[in-house]
């Protein structure tokens, strides 16, 4: 390119980079024929670095170069598992700035005289940038002074090596600049919009400043300054947030490489070590990974875990984000007894919930401390007996359900039962598990023509025959699946379940009231902390997973994917989000860019064709706090669900706060321990499906789409909260525990379905009381009974009632492993 037709912002760095590489000799070599020539600098000692550390001009220079982009190109070869941990945020974050990119452009501001700020402002800080690295260079040349003068020279270096780096992605991708086909931001199209070269050269020159000289002065103006040149870019419209985003990224790796291997530990600077090489340093060393099966959702040891967390001894769990393996169990339990041998006023309740978990954990914390698991387990076997009298709701799609939070287990009017086994082996890095149950309910008869007719009309679907419900007696595999342990990272196929919220009756986007889903997960096991600014988002997890619904019809065999991150800013407070999406199915095609669109997609499914369309999705949020006060005695926390198409179009004009009136939501308290009866806990529960917005009439907004007619569902249950939709209700559970385990509980649940949804409306109420007796270590006895009432017109003439009591017992036989 034609030196008159590069930006003034070009020509500076440029020059600054040439006087580093030609060490101040004849400047004509940097201006070019016919410009004026500064004062000349004598050439540099070719013998002043030693051999390892050469930062020599000229020759050694131009090797650095070659070694450099070398490195950079090469590096995917040298990634490790570990590095998944800032891959993948970056990932979304990218997927998320490309499906964003085009709105975000055309609503900021086309001033003439605002975009000529912003492009004059990143061209003087990359001349400033250019200058300290000149200067730099050339101070300490005059003053002898090694670490000056290879700080400047590697800030030179750095920038040049991500120049190459960034113009070789720019004229490999074309992606067109944001003024250039309104916005579109085509890639292939001939353009240089992608990265940003002023972003990856600051952030290149900030990255190698800020570690030669480490201290939050230097990193604070040299990060700066760099994030002030990025954002100017966007702000002028010369780049999309996505080309500053991968720019900025370039920038940062590329000083990384050229810091660690041309810094000469000798003169000063900090330490650089790469992400996965500083795991390994808060792990001891690497070490092989070791398998461990998850806990099921239904395990006494989550509500042991949350009370010693709530009381102030545990802060690394994630509440919103389960299940957990035993190996991460084990770690929260070793935190909890650290925690209470600090306190020497830990009280006798914390104190006796700690003690019954490191006797459930000890052979774990053992696996931890070097000990072989390759080894055989049952883990339990169990039988439950329930008896319904009186008409049960088991259609929580439309008028509720009885029984909640049950794995989807069949259950009628008379005696249900179910018996099963759960197991698992372990070899090394890989775990096998398998829980499978017999499963019992009787026959009922088939829905009314009434009932019929209002179904089809609220799911706006045909109508339906009147088909009875057949007798069950099936065996079924519930969590049954197979996993590997790689790195910090839980691998797993097979049936599983997931609870994706803080609350303890329900979750929006996951829970255990339907039926496990066939799906391959990517698990976080262990909290991972991210590097750089990142870092005051505290620790944080993963999860994420794509599965396969079953026993839908409209339409059928749709598939789901889901993505969630939870993190801890402080240890007292976790914010968690999540995005899912349904998608494909009879009617839509499962091509690759519906799939792509599937995750990345902001725009309302109806905009596209059926063999590109993205699906259904649906984001949330959920939160939850312990107040620090009296070890942490009260929790609140919220659950959220969004279930809008296009976040982006939101109808921001009447109010922000708009937003939030077209959320469902499920907000707690939770008291592990009462002031003055340490033994009794207290929880209390809301739910909300029915917001005041328009869309929320008739059933079609929570739980429901206009393509996908059974969503969020398997095999008939619900896959989220059993609330259902367009619905509000509470639940509260008193819980006073005896000893170790055993305990009484007191619970009671209301809802309410909104009349312009189930015609007349519908309320349910029930209440119960559930004994758990320990007998030892090994055998678990539960008795309940539950007493409902509801009122639902389009069901019944008038009120209805039953009774609920079950019996169940439950052999955790430790001493069989093998």
């Amino acid at each position: 390119m034609a030196w008159g037709m590069m930006s003034q912002g070009r020509k500076a760095l440029a020059l600054g980079i040439c006087l580093l590489a030609t060490g101040g000799m004849r400047a004509s070599i940097c201006w070019g024929q016919g410009q004026a020539e500064p004062a000349t600098v004598k050439a540099p000692d070719p013998g002043a670095n030693s051999s390892d550390h050469d930062n020599s001009l000229g020759v050694p220079l131009l090797k650095n170069l070659v070694d450099d982009q070398k490195a950079i190109w090469t590096s995917p070869a040298h990634l490790r598992w570990a590095d998944v941990d800032w891959l993948l945020p970056l990932g979304v974050a990218t997927g998320v700035m490309l499906a964003t990119d085009t709105e975000v452009d055309k609503h900021l501001s086309n001033s003439p005289s605002r975009l000529k700020e912003g492009r004059d402002f990143s061209n003087y800080g990359l001349v400033s940038f250019a200058a300290v690295g000149g200067g730099l260079y050339l101070w300490g040349r005059v003053t002898h002074d090694e670490h000056k003068r290879e700080t400047g020279y590697l800030a030179g270096e750095a920038a040049l090596s991500s120049l190459a780096a960034t113009y070789a992605l720019k004229y490999s991708l074309g992606r067109e600049r944001p003024l250039t086909a309104n916005y579109q931001g085509g890639f292939w199209q001939g353009g240089d919009s992608f990265p940003s070269e002023h972003a990856a050269a600051a952030w290149a020159m900030a990255s190698v400043v800020a570690h030669e000289y480490p201290g939050p002065l230097t990193s604070f103006l040299a990060y700066g300054l760099a994030t002030a040149v990025s954002a100017a870019r966007v702000d002028a419209k010369q780049h999309f947030p996505t080309d500053v985003l991968i720019g900025s990224a370039v920038g940062w790796f590329v000083g990384q490489e050229v810091y660690r291997h041309h810094h000469d530990p000798d003169l000063g600077g900090a330490n650089w070590e790469t992400y996965s090489e500083s795991v390994d340093d808060q792990k001891g060393g690497s070490s092989s990974p070791i398998g461990s099966p998850f806990v099921e959702l239904d395990s006494w040891i989550y509500p042991a875990i949350e009370r010693l967390a709530a009381m102030g001894y545990i802060h690394s769990e994630f509440m919103g984000m389960r299940p957990w393996t035993r190996a991460e169990c084990a770690r929260l339990v070793e935190e909890a007894g650290d925690a209470m041998g600090q306190d020497q006023s830990a009280p006798q309740e914390a104190e006796r919930v700690y003690a019954t978990l490191l006797t459930e954990f000890d052979s774990d914390l053992n696996l931890s401390a070097g000990d072989t698991n390759r080894s055989a387990r049952l883990e339990s076997v169990y039988a439950g007996a329930t008896n319904i009298s009186g008409q049960p709701l088991h259609d929580s799609y439309h008028f509720g359900q009885t029984i909640i939070n049950n794995y989807g287990r069949p259950y009628e009017e008379g005696f249900n039962t179910d018996d099963g086994f759960s197991g698992y082996g372990t070899a090394g890095r890989y775990t096998l598990y398998v829980r499978g149950e017999f499963q019992h309910a009787p026959s009922a008869p088939g829905y009314s023509l009434p009932v019929r007719q209002t179904i089809a009309f609220v799911d706006d679907n045909p109508l339906q025959p009147a088909t009875p419900f057949a007798t069950t007696n099936q065996f079924t595999l519930l969590d049954t699946y197979v996993s590997a342990r790689v790195s910090d990272w839980d691998l797993s196929f097979g049936k599983q379940s997931l609870w994706w919220g803080p609350a303890e009756g329900g979750a929006f986007q996951f829970s255990d009231n339907a039926e496990p889903i066939y799906m391959l997960r990517a698990s976080r096991v262990a909290p991972f902390q991210l590097p750089w600014i990142f870092g005051v988002l505290g620790p944080m997890k993963l999860d994420m997973f794509v599965g396969k619904l079953s026993g839908n019809e409209f339409p059928a065999r749709p598939l789901i994917h889901g993505n969630k991150v939870s993190f801890k800013p402080t240890p007292n407070l976790e914010l968690g989000v999540t995005a899912t999406s349904e998608f494909g199915g009879v009617g839509r095609a499962l091509t690759p860019l519906a799939v792509l669109r599937s995750y990345f997609s902001v725009s309302s499914s109806d905009t596209y064709p059926a063999n590109a369309n993205p699906g259904k999705r649906t984001a949330g949020f959920d939160f939850s706090y312990r107040v620090p006060h009296a070890r942490n005695w009260l929790t609140f926390y919220t659950d959220s669900l969004l279930p809008e198409d296009n976040p982006t179009n939101l109808d921001m004009s009447k109010s922000p706060i708009y937003l939030f009136q077209r959320l469902a939501v499920r907000p707690g308290i939770y008291m592990p321990r009462v002031p003055r009866v340490p033994k009794m806990e207290l929880r209390f529960e809301a739910v909300y499906t029915n917001p005041p917005t328009p869309r929320s009439i008739a059933g079609l907004y929570v739980y429901w789409n206009d393509f996908y007619h059974d969503l969020g569902t398997n095999k008939n249950n619900l896959i989220g909260d059993w609330i259902g939709r367009e619905a509000m209700g509470f639940q509260g559970w008193s819980t006073y525990h005896f000893g170790r385990r055993d305990s009484l509980e007191f619970s009671y649940r209301n809802a309410k379905v909104a009349k312009d949804f189930i015609p007349k409306g519908e309320t349910v109420n029930d209440g119960s009381v559930k004994l758990e007796w320990w007998l030892g270590n090994s055998v678990s006895l539960t008795g309940s009974v539950q007493y409902e009432k509801w009122l639902a017109p389009v069901l019944a003439p008038g009120p209805q009632t039953n009774w609920t009591s079950s019996f169940g017992f439950m052999i955790y036989p430790h001493s069989w492993s093998w």
